[in-house]
């Protein structure tokens, strides 16, 4: 018996060398499967030996074809479809643990529910042993390889390519839902129509998350100050959001521990302080990462240390999460695209198309190569955040505002001069608004400010009183760190586009609840909420446009959108550690090895795939931040990276996290996304000099901001002592 099946495999190598001499000479083949024929006799008494060592195993659909090791500028792809892959138990045990690759029906892959966590039916699954855990990784394509002739060896839902469509191929035949606005709530609401199963199409006048959802305070929290406020709906239904994307998004959004402390002549008294921690645990039904705990003077100082002394009553210990704003939205977005819509970045809305009165498409000009063209949908909504009244405007001339927009502004400092350990809630002596000190790896960022903001969002920045006021109130509560204008690293500045109120009131004090409403145009417009409470906003538009193409008598097919338990790529499993080992195994630093996971989650192993081909993508950026140059391909092909500042900015955020704002890495960036994107030379030029400029945005020197700061000294009212503090 042991001879015939012998024979057999050797018959089907005599003809997958006939082929392969069709083609030319022939490289080693991936599968090893010329090794083990080779060595069979061996091979079996190894397997006779120990079954359980099995090859691991990657399920990959709809594929029948071996895959070769790459020949030239390209890989060879055999089709065989006769040619089968015997079970582990009875197959040759691959030398040194290479990769087999099994065809599959997609029924054999479909998810597989364990209380909030859901495996994707698109992933690319694998099953291992130990013993064939040094070579697991599948070979991605040589570099420069464009993304869309060819797979770059990453695993999971992110091993589909994302590219921006042309525009002449979206023109062709309406879709059902079309969203303005490539902000979180746009991504979201894409991800929710799509998943529902109706064609979408979201279209973004610049990069994904690049106006107000990639400058925000990146936290997920209930919000203890709406408590004070009496929006307990509003402070419930945060809670519960962040339980959800704590569970989807375990990689970017992670618990984070407070604590609060009270001075006397704070406006809020320690007993208020403990009921609103009751209250908080009691509307997250208890089910946070941990209970509260109320703190005395003793025991906070022993967490905080650094925290002032004089005047302190105690305080509390209590959790929320925080989160990568930017890369939340971009994991949203690709979502989304995983569910057949299409992303557009860098694509403006220039004029509403009309039919009857009513709006049927929009008419968009691509930003990057200036084409232009038409988009014609059964629904269209606005989620433009801060831009919403402008786009109103060209539906609906003359409409009342819906929004009224507050500037937040942070600055980002050395978390060695604050000293803390945990995430630092407290009241600014300013104006008793509630503040944060928080935690990013060794930066800290402190905010945040809550002006009414007349300038337009894309104007957005932070002045001289905004960035004085951050220093002065938060050298109040830490007075060793006397924080001066040299120490900041760098600020960001966003619009929050909260709902206009019918009466004039403190901007802090304005709701942060949402409003849907349909113009006389039939445009959806969705205005206000906040970055926890996305999600929810998402499903009650995309209800509000399936009641509205009811109303006109428009039958769509639509499902379930299970937006509360798939979860967003690179989140299937918050167990990252196996991850964080292979990178160390294959030579990269601990420190990138962190970073990698924290990232991309599961999708760091496409990029560590990558890198422990291509060796050479192993080196750093940035000699003093631990990204590395497979990540820019990875961005570019998986992320719909389109410029340098796509990039450094928001998705590796190499301009917030070094001193000279990403300017050492623009260079080597631009070249490998150059590569990737067939820019020529003056494009690359081109963008090597925006950024330039982007970057020396932060390198000023404060002039005016110096100004402020020293006339704030001696002002009347509010003074600076020596060490920094309010008196």
């Amino acid at each position: 018996m042991e001879n015939l099946e012998r024979l057999d495999q050797l018959d089907q190598l005599a003809r997958l060398n006939q082929m392969v001499r069709v083609l030319g000479a022939p490289p080693q083949l991936a599968l090893g499967i010329e090794e083990s024929l080779h060595d069979e006799h061996t091979a079996r008494r190894d397997a006779r030996e120990d079954v359980g060592h099995a090859p691991a195993v990657e399920i990959v659909e709809e594929e029948q074809h071996v895959e070769l090791a790459e020949l030239g500028p390209r890989r060879l792809e055999i089709d065989l479809p006769k040619l089968s892959v015997e079970p582990p138990y009875r197959r040759d045990v691959p030398r040194h643990g290479q990769l087999l690759r099994i065809p599959v029906h997609p029924e054999h892959g479909r998810p597989q529910c364990r209380g909030g966590q859901t495996v994707p039916a698109l992933a690319a699954s694998e099953i291992e042993h130990p013993a064939t855990r040094a070579d697991e990784m599948s070979l991605p394509v040589k570099p420069g390889t464009r993304a869309r002739d060819a797979g770059d060896g990453a695993q999971g839902q992110a091993g589909h390519s994302l590219r921006r469509p042309a525009l002449d191929a979206l023109g062709a035949r309406p879709v059902d839902v079309l969203v303005i606005g490539g902000g979180i709530t746009g991504a979201g609401v894409a991800r929710d129509a799509a998943m529902r199963g109706l064609r979408t199409v979201l279209v973004e006048q610049g990069d994904l998350g690049s106006g107000t959802s990639s400058r925000s305070s990146r936290l997920i929290h209930g919000g203890l100050r709406y408590l004070e406020q009496g929006h307990l709906r509003l402070v419930w239904e945060a809670n519960r959001e962040r339980r959800v994307l704590l569970s989807i998004a375990p990689h970017l959004v992670r618990p984070l521990p407070f604590v609060f402390p009270l001075h006397r002549g704070d406006r809020i008294p320690l007993w208020r302080l403990a009921a609103g921690m009751w209250a908080y645990d009691l509307l997250a039904l208890f089910r946070n990462v941990a209970p509260h705990r109320m703190l005395g003077k003793r025991a906070l100082l022993e967490r905080e240390p650094m925290v002032r002394e004089r005047g302190l009553l105690g305080g509390a210990r209590y959790f929320d999460a925080q989160c990568d704003d930017a890369r939340l939205v971009l994991a949203t977005a690709r979502s989304a695209a995983q569910h057949d819509a299409a992303i557009l970045s860098y694509t403006a809305v220039e004029a509403f198309e009309w039919a009857a009165e009513r709006v049927i498409g929009v008419r968009v000009a691509d930003r990057l190569t200036g084409s232009r063209g038409t988009i014609r949908a059964s629904a269209v909504v606005n989620a433009t955040g801060p831009w919403v009244d402008r786009l109103r405007s060209l539906e609906e001339p003359g409409c009342r505002p819906l929004v009224r927009t507050t500037k937040g502004v942070h600055v980002i400092v050395p978390r060695d001069r604050l000293g803390h350990h945990e995430a630092i809630a407290f009241l600014s002596p300013i104006d008793g608004r509630v503040m944060f000190a928080l935690p990013w790896g060794e930066l800290s960022y402190v905010g945040t400010t809550d002006t009414d903001a007349p300038e337009p969002p894309e104007a957005a920045k932070a002045s001289a009183d905004d960035v004085v006021y951050l220093l002065r109130s938060v050298n109040a509560r830490f007075p060793n760190a006397r924080l001066g204008l040299d120490d900041i690293r760098g600020t960001w500045a966003g619009l929050r586009p909260l709902l206009a109120p019918e009466h004039d009131g403190r901007p802090s004090s304005r709701s942060r609840e949402h409003a849907i409403v349909t113009g006389a145009g039939g445009v959806i417009t969705v205005a206000g909420g906040k970055l926890t409470t996305y999600r929810v906003m998402a499903a009650q538009t995309v209800d509000r446009v399936l009641a509205e193409l009811s109303k006109r008598g428009i039958s769509v097919r639509s499902g379930e959108a299970r937006t509360d338990e798939e979860p967003l790529p690179g989140g299937e499993t918050a167990a990252l550690e196996p991850f964080r080992e292979r990178a160390l195994e294959i030579g990269l630093a601990a420190e990138t090895a962190d970073h990698l996971v924290r990232h991309y989650g599961t999708d760091s192993a496409g990029i560590v795939n990558f890198a422990a081909i291509h060796r050479g993508y192993q080196r750093r950026l940035h000699p003093d931040h631990p990204a590395i140059e497979a990540e820019v391909l990875h961005m570019v092909r998986r992320e719909l990276a389109c410029r340098v500042d796509d990039a450094l900015v928001r998705r590796i955020h190499l301009y917030f996290e070094t001193r000279d704002h990403g300017a050492a890495a623009a260079p080597r960036a631009a070249e490998l996304m150059a590569q990737e994107l067939e820019w020529g030379a003056d494009r690359t030029t081109a963008e090597l000099e925006a950024y330039r400029r982007l970057s020396g945005l932060t390198d000023t020197s404060y002039a005016s901001a110096q100004a402020t700061w020293g006339s704030a000294s001696s002002s009347a009212g509010t003074r600076l002592n020596q060490s920094g503090e309010i008196g």
